[in-house]
């Protein structure tokens, strides 16, 4: 796995982690899912197992931040004339 993306995955697990998202294995999710998805998704992320690769996908989803929704809330809300200092 590259160093970057290695460090990502282990960012967002530590992340899900922190807020109480992972922990005990409680719930079982069965899917049928396309095997070039699933090898693509292994191959980006360096992740070998099936629980970690969803446990990573799902702890994105889970801690998304949602800004650029909030970028675009905010629009046109800052005076055009203020000064920002660069």
């Amino acid at each position: 796995m590259p160093g970057e993306q290695k460090f990502v995955v282990r960012q967002t697990l530590r992340a899900a982690i922190r807020k109480g998202l992972i922990g005990s294995k409680d719930e079982r999710i069965t899917a049928r899912l396309s095997h070039a998805l699933i090898e693509q998704a292994k191959r980006q992320t360096g992740i070998k197992g099936d629980t970690e690769l969803l446990e990573f996908a799902l702890a994105n989803v889970a801690l998304e931040d949602n800004f650029p929704a909030t970028m675009d809330k905010l629009a046109g809300t800052i005076d055009p004339d203020i000064k920002l200092g660069f």
